[in-house]
């Protein structure tokens, strides 16, 4: 039933408000008839009223303090507008904007009385918690509500970009004015990570000009807003410009008469209509006309174009403007004229599309008097594969590694590392100009970098030591193993159950898979508010998630997460398994199950080692098609006490530990060799 005055949040803002995963919140209105009823919204993604929901979490004991900017972005969404809210959170900052900082031209922002009243209520916040966090809080949330309109840089790749550009244009000395242009900046976070290094960086109080253009009006606002309110405690009184303009920078150049030390950009990929026709005799075209088909590089020739001289850009881009054949001409040129300094091949997952590996190109204007012929080379850097640590991507490796590859110094490389630790998986060669000027033109790193570079010296030894690691490791299991006592009698054998009898008896819960909707699954690395999505797919491919889902979406389509301990099992004859789950939360596909035990009647480990053996697999496979699959609840089990369940839990542990140092061992025996034989063939048998 609507409530006018009250202020509507859904199950993923409930989440927040109680500290919980998002599935957390669907399975209370699910499982208590006292939850609040909806006041809004639709089927798919009902709204409550907070108060209702405040007072049923008090009454729960789930209530935690959330701070005032969780309380006031329900009321900024509730506008309902897309634009309207960003008006409203962008005119939130520019009320408040440092004195310091001169906006050339400042957007016109129209409001509702509504919106009016929250941006006062915002500034209020921001004068007791501070501007820019309360901007900040509230620009993150709109970017996360909208992720599927609206894609933008990732803060790590935008910091590396901004670096890159600055360390290749002076070296490892910075000084001198800062002139930025972004001609595609969407929200503005690539020119706030070039504000960073700006001020990081630089020495005097020569003045900024951060410039920007976007042809959506709410983001042009909110990346001046953002701006705007740029903290310059270390340099106070520096003078900083921003001009931020509404434009499509192809179409219609924003700053004509600007050049610029750094253009940073993330243009749109694949864009067909993108101005072909009507700026075919343009003048930035110095490198040949774009072909149709080829709009990255008219962002490519634009960046080039409004660059002083020793200026530096640096694009993100689609892999297929190294390769495609109607670009090699413009690649040709680039090359010629000695513009293109690098191409950096990214890991998957570092920015939407995060299914693509991105590249980065790194292009740097003539400096006077200096050659345009031949004679250059190009830095051709893999970084595919990346190193990972806990959080993901290891940002700091791959940083030290590429600016190890095109030759300037990372002064925050961590000083607990190896000498070599930011060249761990990172592959580069220096290519002269004329090796890369033949048909193709193919400027892939992975087409020209040698194999016999993919790993360092240090990285080999060290793959050595985790060898005989897991070769003492397997030898001692095998010991443990071996002396088991198994029993040749079939008198006096535990009686079976089956998994449907045991879910009669309520000692377990079989939740099946679900299919999420269309286009909900991303691919690459797991978003902070994301949750790993598990199909029968991924066991085919190695068993990890390859996918995941935003927390926001899972909430509202009440997806059901896995828990630790539940004993997870596939349907699929051909991907059999079974085994325990120790990640916090996962989404299963169809045809994989989830199987929660009370712990009091069975043990998970039991569970699962009695499940994963393949004949189980086979009997309770209905053979129905080609790719037959198992009835989880004709799977059988032994008849145990749980005292007996428990010691052979604890062996089917030993089991699957054996497997996995096995595997292990396995597939580091494979790559030793492929390291071995590929610095052998690239002649580094030492002499000695």
């Amino acid at each position: 039933m609507s409530q006018p005055n009250a202020i509507p949040v859904t199950l993923a803002e409930i989440a927040r408000i109680a500290g919980v995963g998002r599935a957390a919140a669907s399975n209370w209105r699910r499982r208590h008839d006292t939850f609040p009823a909806p006041i809004g919204g639709t089927d798919v993604s009902p709204q409550f009223s907070l108060t209702e929901v405040e007072a049923w979490l008090r009454d729960q004991g789930k209530l935690r303090d959330i701070g005032e900017k969780e309380r006031l972005w329900p009321q900024f969404d509730a506008l309902g507008d897309r634009a309207e809210t960003g008006r409203a959170i962008a005119v939130t900052a520019l009320k408040q904007q440092h004195h310091d900082v001169v906006l050339e031209s400042e957007p016109e922002l129209s409001l509702s009385h509504s919106a009016e009243h929250l941006v006062d209520r915002a500034i209020a916040l921001a004068e007791r918690e501070g501007p820019r966090e309360v901007f900040e809080f509230l620009l993150g949330r709109w970017l996360d509500t909208h992720v599927r309109q609206i894609s933008s840089t990732p803060e790590p790749l935008a910091q590396l970009m901004a670096e890159i550009a600055e360390r290749v244009r002076t070296g490892t000395e910075s000084s001198g004015p800062r002139t930025v242009l972004d001609p595609a900046c969407g929200s503005g976070g690539l020119l706030r990570a070039a504000a960073d290094v700006c001020v990081g960086g630089s020495d005097g109080m020569d003045p900024v000009l951060l410039a920007g253009a976007e042809k959506d009006p709410v983001l042009a606002a909110l990346a001046a807003a953002r701006l705007s309110l740029t903290s310059l405690e270390d340099t106070a009184s520096r003078p900083w410009t921003v001009d931020v303009r509404t434009a499509d920078s192809l179409r219609e150049d924003s700053h004509p008469d600007l050049r610029v030390d750094l253009v940073l950009c993330n243009p749109p990929f694949n864009e067909r209509d993108w101005g072909y026709e009507e700026l075919a005799t343009d003048p930035r075209w110095v490198y040949g006309l774009p072909p149709r088909t080829e709009p990255e590089l008219a962002w490519v020739e634009h960046a080039v174009s409004k660059l002083r001289p020793g200026g530096v850009a640096v694009l993100l881009l689609p892999p297929a403007a190294a390769s495609r054949k109607a670009g090699r001409r413009i690649r040709g040129a680039l090359l010629r004229a000695g513009v293109l300094r690098a191409v950096i091949a990214l890991p998957s997952g570092c920015a939407p599309p995060h299914s693509v590996a991105l590249q980065l190109w790194v292009l740097q204007a003539d400096r006077p008097g200096q050659r345009t012929d031949v004679g250059h080379s190009v830095h051709l850097i893999d970084a595919g594969d990346a190193a990972k640590n806990a959080d993901g991507l290891d940002w700091i490796a791959l940083r030290s590694g590429v600016f190890a590859a095109i030759g300037v110094k990372d002064h925050a490389l961590r000083q607990d590392s190896p000498g070599d630790f930011a060249l761990w998986q990172i592959r580069s060669v220096t290519v002269p100009t004329i090796d890369l000027l033949d048909d193709e033109v193919d400027l892939t790193p992975a087409r020209h970098v040698p194999a016999g570079s993919s790993g360092s010296f240090v990285e080999l030894r060290e793959s050595w030591s985790r060898f005989s690691t897991l070769l003492a490791e397997v030898q001692q299991s095998a010991g443990s193993l071996s002396s088991i006592g198994l029993s040749a009698k079939e008198d006096g054998q535990p009686g079976i159950t089956t998994i449907g009898e045991l879910a009669r008896a309520g000692a377990l819960v079989v939740y099946a898979g679900q299919l999420p909707a269309e286009g909900s699954v991303r691919t690459g690395a797991v978003s902070k508010a994301g949750v790993p999505f598990l199909a029968v797919s991924d066991l085919l491919m190695g068993g990890e998630p390859g996918g995941w889902i935003p927390e926001q979406e899972v909430a509202a389509a009440a997806l059901r997460t896995t828990e630790r301990n539940d004993v997870i099992v596939s349907g699929v004859t051909r991907a059999f398994f079974a085994w325990v789950e120790d990640r916090a939360a996962t989404v299963l596909g169809p045809q994989l199950y989830a199987l929660r035990v009370d712990p009091a009647k069975l043990d998970p480990w039991f569970l699962a080692g009695c499940l994963r053996a393949p004949a189980n697999g086979r009997q309770a496979g209905t053979h129905t098609s080609s790719s037959a699959r198992v009835d989880v609840r004709k799977l059988q089990v032994l008849q145990v006490p749980i005292a007996e369940q428990r010691r052979y839990g604890e062996v089917f542990r030993q089991v699957v530990r054996f497997e996995q140092t096995v595997q292990e061992l396995g597939d580091l025996g494979a790559v030793l060799v492929r390291e071995l034989s590929n610095n052998l063939s690239a002649g580094r048998l030492s002499q000695s």
